[in-house]
């Protein structure tokens, strides 16, 4: 291997496929590092990989999507081939996983979504990845996302490079109808994803060969094991997602990939406050792939700017806190209690209304409480505050019933007894009105 490819000066070698290397290199004189993708001479003559290799370089080349891994050139230099793409400082999906084996369902949906806005992008261009897979979705160091290697894309203009029958792809990723070599379109990289997501949260693949049954055989054939019965922590909301997105039959998932992105965001937003860039740079600092000062240079300075509103919402929210509580011992001092976002009520053995008269502070207990999605919480049928809050809310000693609303699931009640100076927790999980294709929940 020579030193130096163009105008590149090799560094190092950072990867090693079946299909190709991949080296760190200098673009002089611009001083910018970049990676090159370099056929392996020991298959260059085999025309249908070379032409595949030259396919993935003009498929790259044609998305700029920042999701996407830019290519910058492509050399050919006798029988050598070279992609040159732009280098990502980070660690792949695949070594990740390794490392953690399971992600918080956030930071697994943060992933999914930037995979799902990549491959969105490429459908609209009549271009199916047809390979997601976590060794081919880089996580940069700076919380982004990239897809990586079109080497087996089709581009639904251009007359594949595959015989009609033969599944190229990885067998643990194939959707059902890959497998089959049936014609593909973009709803087979939806299964993929699907694929890719329940690993994330649950640490291990849904379709796992046996002595029964081959992994192509289970796809086909098999329902896979429910996430909540591996985590118990997934969301039943993410859970409906990734079950859309792994139907047997096409026609029943998600009908576009911008329809599986608007429930990625449904399901973000009411979790992650913030910039999902500076979410993943947290996440990557929290399980030892960045050190503290790493991440802090990064959100603080180096993340990319739209992490920046994310990280004042964040001091803004602290700042809040560290005023209310103040105004909370100060008020305490003085004699009264506040209670955080509603008011104070009458003492009693139940408050029913607001009143101007509030609890005696010796005799108020404390409730916390934690909602999954959100809702609106009533209190003997005042309604208090709605979730989420950082805030105890203060309560007279007894009885008090609880009512959880939120239009979109069904209404949960809630008794609880509260104890002069003692602060007890409740945590409510909603149950759906209806699943994504509009059956009762629990039904067939």
């Amino acid at each position: 291997m020579s030193d130096r490819i163009g105008n590149c000066r090799i560094v190092k070698e950072i990867g090693s496929g079946g299909m190709a290397v991949v080296y760190k290199a200098i673009q002089e004189p611009l001083g910018r590092t970049v990676a090159i993708k370099a056929l392996k001479p020991s298959i260059a003559m085999d025309s249908q990989f070379a032409k595949r290799f030259e396919r993935e370089a003009h498929f790259m080349a044609s998305l700029q999507h920042e999701n996407i891994l830019h290519v910058i050139d492509f050399v050919k230099d006798g029988r050598s081939m070279y992609i040159i793409m732009e280098y990502v400082e980070g660690i792949d999906l695949y070594d990740l996983l390794e490392h953690s084996p399971t992600l918080p369902p956030e930071v697994a949906a943060i992933i999914a979504l930037q995979v799902c806005r990549a491959l969105d992008y490429a459908h609209f261009r009549g271009i199916i990845h047809r390979d997601i897979k976590p060794a081919n979705v880089m996580i940069s160091k700076q919380g982004e996302v990239k897809l990586m290697d079109f080497g087996i894309a089709r581009d639904e203009t251009l007359s594949d490079l595959t015989e009609t029958g033969t599944g190229l792809g990885t067998p643990s990723y194939m959707s059902p109808e890959q497998i089959l070599g049936d014609k593909l379109d973009f709803r087979s990289d939806i299964f993929s994803v699907g694929i890719v997501l329940y690993q994330m949260v649950t640490g291990q693949k849904p379709f796992v060969e046996d002595e029964a049954r081959t992994v192509m055989q289970k796809i086909r054939l098999d329902r896979y094991v429910s996430p909540r019965k591996l985590n118990s922590a997934v969301p039943r909301q993410l859970e409906r997602i990734l079950g859309r997105c792994m139907e047997k039959m096409p026609a029943n998932r998600y009908p576009t990939t911008q329809a599986l992105i608007d429930d990625l965001m449904e399901f973000l937003s009411p979790r992650v406050p913030m910039n999902y860039s500076a979410r993943l740079v947290l996440y990557l600092r929290d399980v030892g792939v960045l050190t503290d000062s790493e991440a802090e240079g990064l959100l603080a300075a180096g993340a990319p700017r739209s992490a920046r509103p994310g990280l004042r919402d964040r001091r803004l929210v602290r700042h809040t806190a560290i005023a209310s509580a103040l105004l909370f011992a100060a008020i305490v001092g003085a004699g009264g209690a506040i209670q955080a976002s509603a008011g104070t009520f009458d003492e009693g053995p139940r408050f029913r209304r607001p009143s101007q008269g509030g609890v005696v502070p010796d005799q108020a207990g404390f409730l916390r409480l934690v909602v999954d999605p959100w809702a609106d919480v009533y209190i003997d049928g005042q309604k208090v505050v709605t979730t989420p809050t950082a805030f105890p809310i203060a309560l007279p000693p007894g009885v008090h019933y609880l009512k959880f609303v939120n239009p979109y699931y069904q209404e949960h009640q809630h008794e609880v007894t509260i104890e002069t100076g003692e602060t007890e927790h409740v945590e409510v999980e909603l149950q759906p009105l209806h699943d994504l294709d509009g059956r009762a929940e629990g039904d067939e």
